[in-house]
Parts: C-alpha cells; structure tokens; sequence
C-alpha cells in the first residue's frame, strides 16, 4: 500500500512537470490565432475573436517555403553526413583495440564537454572562402553533432558480436562490404536515434545559421521568423503562427518516433 502511495506521487509530480514543460507551447498555440492586441498580451486565456488569418498571413507575407526548402535541405544533408561518418568511425574504433583510435575516440568525448568557438569558426571559413555557403554550414552541424553520435554509435556497436565480421571476412567478404551489407543493416535503430536527434538539432537552430550564413536567401525556417520582429511593432499573432508551422514538424516526427529515441539512447549509454 505504502509502495502504491509513492507510485501514485511520483506519477503526480511527473504529470505537473509535463505541464510546466507544455505551457510554452500552450500558450503560443493559443496566441496563434488572437488578434495584434490581444497577442502582445501573452495571455493564456482564449481570444476574445478567433483570427485563424494569422496563418494565411505568414504564407503571404514570408518566404516560408524558401525557409522550408534551406532546413530541409541543410538537415537532410548533416543527417547523411553525421550518420555515415559516425558509423564508420565507431566501427573503427570499436573493432580495433589501437592507443591511436582510443586516442580519436576520447577526441571524440571532448567535443561534448568543449563548446563551440564561433570567431575562430568564422575566420576558418573566410580563409577557407567558403563562408556564406551551405557547405559550410552542413560542415559545421555534422563537426558539431559528430561526438555525440559516436559516443552513442560505439556503445551500440559493442553489442553487435565481432563473429559476424570473423565468418564475413572468412567467407572473403571485403571491409566495405562488411560494413555496409552487414554492420550498417544492424545499426537501424541507432541510426534512427541519431537522426532524429540531429533533425531536431538543426531544424530549431538558431544561432548557427544566423553567424555562418549572410546571405538571406539561405536562411532556415527558423530565421525567418527574425524577419517578423521588429523593433518598434510587431504582429505577435503573426509570430507565433510562424512559431506553429516551425515546430509541427518536428513535434509530429518526434512523438511518432520517440520509442526509437528512447530505445537508442539506452542502448548507446548503458552498452558504452
């Protein structure tokens, strides 16, 4: 009985935490469809006149799908990279009992720990004249989301018995036949993790995008939004109809895949 009372706490309080953490999204949900006044108020109550032309507007007023089709593209393709890269370094490093791969991998540990320099970053760039291009900005996700995806892909990789590439190589299967026909088809759920985290990683950023990319043309879905704020007046409905749009995606993907998400990161930590 006591057992039961502690469950049903703790149940509460998780439930309570659920909401404080919904309440962001409550509220702009809500403000999405009020008015310029009743927006600027930031109120949870319901308006006072349902203005669903908030929604329209933004189709109107921004380059919307200009912004869809740059994150589309910008994390499609860090998504490749990071997953591609990733998986082969951590089968490396997992297969091979080397001092110099250990030494990479715990490199690999550091660039969790080590924030991101964004002034050397910009310089490297400029000297590398590839500043203000997309493949610059995929560089910089995939060099910055690279360690964690390793951390996670060689606990994963642990558990994928090295027999398997024994009998492979045996029966004169290849290194990168291995890897693709064999180790890659055992990393599904891993590598849906991964994306998924990178998706989301890429698609809400910010500040990666706003540094790294002058021209306006490339922005992302998420600076857009920028070009609704301005510093005398703003049209908050507006705003957080932008905000909807942005965030849907990524909210349906992450609640139709959050068991992978889940089950990915348990196995990457506790087998690492």
């Amino acid at each position: 009985m006591q057992r039961s009372g502690r469950l049903i706490a703790l149940e509460v309080v998780a439930i309570l935490l659920a909401l404080v953490i919904l309440l962001p999204f409550i509220m702009i949900l809500i403000n999405s469809v009020k008015d310029i006044r009743e927006s600027a108020l930031f109120g949870f109550n319901l308006p006072g006149k349902w203005v669903f032309k908030n929604y329209a507007d933004v189709y109107d007023q921004a380059n919307i799908l200009r912004g869809f089709k740059n994150s589309v593209l910008i994390s499609g393709l860090v998504i490749v990279c990071v997953n591609l890269c990733a998986s082969m370094a951590a089968f490396v490093i997992q297969r091979r009992n080397s001092r110099f791969l250990q030494g990479v991998y715990y490199a690999f540990i550091m660039g969790l720990i080590v924030p991101v320099s964004i002034i050397p970053t910009i310089k490297l760039m400029g000297d590398l004249h590839i500043k203000g291009t997309y493949f610059s900005i995929i560089m910089y996700y995939t060099a910055v989301l690279l360690p964690f995806s390793v951390f996670l892909l060689v606990g994963f990789m642990k558990s994928i018995p090295r027999e398997l590439d024994e009998a492979a190589l045996l029966e004169g299967c290849g290194f990168f036949r291995l890897y693709f026909q064999i180790i890659l088809p055992l990393l599904v759920t891993i590598l849906v993790t991964v994306t998924i985290v990178v998706m989301v990683s890429v698609w809400n950023d910010f500040f990666g995008p706003f540094y790294l990319v002058t021209d306006s043309t490339k922005w992302t879905i998420v600076l857009q939004i920028y070009n609704f704020v301005s510093l005398y007046s703003t049209n908050w409905g507006i705003v957080f109809a932008f905000m909807v749009i942005v965030v849907a995606p990524v909210l349906i993907i992450y609640l139709l895949l959050q068991r992978f998400i889940i089950d990915g990161l348990t196995a990457g930590s506790l087998k690492g």
